[in-house]
């Protein structure tokens, strides 16, 4: 029998990554404009997310562009996007899921071994949920490092590591982790031995022979 404390772990760190992965998605802070070269002017911030792209002015102000043009985004943001929305939804579904198996809900209290069974699935739909964010989000910091280090790049163009970025990789991690943890509730094995058949009684011998 899983540790129902385990369990509860496993749930609130998988929900936990859940409400990151939105988060990450969510934000406009992929990937920042870089300040490696001498000649970079400081007086604005330029980042970038999965949905727009934004300027940041030395005095506060903060102007924000919505990318209008699916078909004209590069292959690896429509990835990204389509990566983060299926975890997205996977998340919804293995909270659903795992709601069910919890030990600490009344849902099919009557059948354990079932109860069991949904936690350990929502846990491995966690971890389907993870590993899509975790693709995302590896793709796209590749794709910022190659054409950081790409030298046909010019440097004011040259962006580094957002904030949303590390976000993303911190919430596929408690996914993976908290997928792992509901796995472990997966009920063991018993092995069925067949039930001795009890010896006949000998009856008391009457002296008798019988011919």
């Amino acid at each position: 029998m899983a540790n129902a404390g385990l369990q509860l772990l496993g749930f609130i760190l998988a929900f936990l990554g859940w409400l990151g992965t939105i988060v990450s998605t969510a934000l406009p802070q992929w990937k920042i404009s870089s300040y490696a070269g001498d000649n970079i002017v400081t007086a604005q911030a330029i980042y970038e997310g999965l949905w727009m792209s934004c300027v940041s002015q030395s005095t506060g102000q903060i102007q924000c562009k919505v990318f209008d043009s699916l078909l004209n985004l590069s292959t690896t943001l429509q990835a990204t996007r389509a990566l983060m929305v299926i975890g997205i939804i996977l998340g919804l579904i293995a909270i659903l899921v795992a709601t069910v198996g919890m030990k600490c809900m009344k849902c099919l209290e009557d059948d354990e071994v079932q109860k069991m069974r949904m936690a350990v699935f929502g846990g491995m739909i966690f971890l389907v949920a993870g590993l899509a964010v975790l693709v995302a989000t590896a793709w796209y910091g590749n794709r910022v490092a190659r054409e950081f280090y790409d030298p046909l790049t010019p440097v004011n163009f040259r962006y580094e590591f957002g904030q949303a970025l590390f976000i993303g990789w911190a919430a596929a991690s408690l996914c993976l982790l908290g997928g792992a943890l509901l796995c472990c509730s997966c009920p063991k094995k018993t092995t069925s031995y067949p039930t001795p058949r009890p010896y006949p009684k000998t009856t008391p011998s009457s002296g008798k022979d019988y011919v």
